[in-house]
């Protein structure tokens, strides 16, 4: 069994809604890719950020430590973010690792 199946299904026992596109397929990972090469420790936090607001974003949770599948959990556990960072669902203005076109 490939690893996005178990993954899925892991997701879809954990409640959380997935929608699915014109072809039936589950909406849960993106079509394309960008490519970056992590530059500096700054530029790491800023990618890690986003990876950890994503869930919010798109509106699966409410506040990135409510994401059961998210690394964040093993920063608040290494005392690296507080369990409550951007706990009010608002990022702080940052596009956290999005493209500046």
């Amino acid at each position: 069994m490939a690893p996005n199946q178990v993954s899925l299904r892991s997701v879809a026992a954990a409640g959380v809604p997935l929608s699915r596109d014109h072809r039936g397929e589950y909406a849960l990972w993106q079509k394309r890719f960008w490519e970056h090469t992590i530059r500096d420790e700054s530029d790491f936090e800023r990618c890690a950020d986003y990876i950890h607001f994503n869930p919010v974003k798109h509106r699966l949770v409410g506040s990135p430590v409510d994401w059961p599948f998210s690394s964040l959990h093993r920063y608040v556990r290494a005392g690296i973010l507080p369990r409550d960072w951007s706990g009010s669902g608002e990022a702080d203005g940052g596009n956290f690792g999005e493209r500046a076109d």
